[in-house]
């Protein structure tokens, strides 16, 4: 069996994974309240039986959180712990970027979808709301946004007046208060970035994609934008189960 985890800036996701890479069990916890001892107690009433594990694979973009959940497993199994971009990914992805400033998150994604024939835009509504573009077997680049929520917290939070929003779909574009109009402009505001960035990269690299939408508001948005997408909310894990064949 095998340990596959996504530690992200604010949910960290652990899985238990079975020899024929069905997921078993799995866990959540926000990543900011993650210490030594509310782990052991998250990984205890996980219930694992280490004896069984025989890979331990992660993709981080927190390394304090990672180092921590590292240490913990190395006292329950002698399962070396491995952080996916400290692993030699060539025989599974070209990446044309710089290797040290992407996320291993991300190229996870990517991994999880390549096929060697097909393009797609992964398009990623986590703290930062981000666009991935693979061309085949190659990892290209992509694009950060704002984060949907950290954007909407940050508004209320600088702007006395502007209360904590939840965002919601809205009709109308002409808000009659300010709970309206705030919630018009991140509605509608992110479904024309999110269109407008598509067809900028289909524009710029002259190629079509099929688009896959993931993470925290893609259910909200994969209705509401004009260009067709696939919802896919194991992306990540999936991506963890190739890498893990990496590991001999």
């Amino acid at each position: 069996m095998k340990i596959l985890g996504d530690i992200g800036n604010t949910e960290t996701k652990v899985c238990l994974v079975s020899s024929n890479n069905r997921i078993i069990k799995k866990i959540s916890f926000l990543t900011k309240n993650v210490n030594q001892s509310k782990l052991n107690k998250l990984f205890n009433n996980f219930k694992i039986d280490y004896r069984k594990i025989n890979k331990i694979v992660f993709c981080s973009v927190v390394p304090n959180s990672f180092n921590l959940i590292k240490s913990l497993l190395s006292k329950k199994t002698k399962v070396k712990c491995y952080e996916v971009k400290n692993l030699n990914l060539k025989s599974l992805i070209k990446i044309n970027v710089n290797y040290n400033q992407v996320g291993s998150d991300r190229i996870t994604n990517a991994i999880s979808l390549m096929d060697n024939k097909k393009n797609f835009i992964i398009l990623d509504f986590g703290t930062a709301t981000t666009f991935d573009v693979l061309i085949k077997d190659t990892y290209v680049g992509g694009i950060i946004a704002p984060g949907i929520k950290l954007s909407l917290n940050t508004l209320s939070d600088k702007a006395t007046l502007i209360p904590r929003i939840n965002l919601k779909k809205i009709n109308k574009v002409i808000g009659k208060d300010t709970i309206s109009a705030v919630r018009s402009g991140f509605f509608w505001g992110y479904a024309g970035l999110i269109d407008n960035i598509i067809k900028l990269i289909k524009k710029e690299t002259g190629k079509s994609f099929k688009v896959i939408i993931t993470g925290g508001f893609s259910n909200f948005f994969k209705k509401s934008i004009k260009t067709k997408v696939s919802h896919n909310k194991d992306i990540t894990i999936k991506g963890l189960i190739k890498i893990s064949k990496l590991i001999k």
